[in-house]
């Protein structure tokens, strides 16, 4: 997954639909499942280039997360490695929300205020990703 900040702001996609917490709108970073042979910020660079069509600078690694959850009885297992990246066009900093393209699945990523997530007013996945980012930005 990667980490874009803007000011006091990161940009997330926003999901709906059932998740460990209940049902609803959550947000997660910009990634994607590696595939066999690819590195992880491979994975990233295209991921952002399938799914929002843009192209990113990584800038550095900064963990891995190894999130457990549970959607009603199935239980659901990633580790997810996180990098702080940019995008490769500023401009790109001006626009309000993206159009992500998974397939036949279109949802869009948008500037979400960091405040907002660790106070807990928006639903923020994976697990452990809020205390990340309170490290991150101090």
């Amino acid at each position: 997954m990667g980490l874009i900040f803007k000011d006091k702001f990161i940009l997330l996609e926003e999901q709906e639909g059932k998740h460990s917490k209940g049902i609803g709108y959550y947000y997660r970073p910009i990634g994607g499942t590696i595939e066999f042979g690819e590195k992880s910020d491979e994975t990233l660079a295209r991921e952002f280039k399938e799914e929002l069509g843009v192209e990113i600078v990584i800038n550095r690694y900064i963990s891995c997360l190894e999130n457990i959850f549970k959607i009603d009885e199935n239980v659901g297992h990633e580790i997810t490695q996180i990098y702080a990246v940019n995008f490769k066009n500023e401009n790109l900093y001006e626009k309000e929300f993206f159009t992500v393209s998974e397939g036949d699945k279109v949802t869009y990523a948008k500037w979400v205020p960091i405040e907002e997530l660790i106070t807990g007013q928006k639903v923020f996945y994976p697990n452990g990703l809020t205390d990340l980012i309170k490290e991150v930005i101090v």
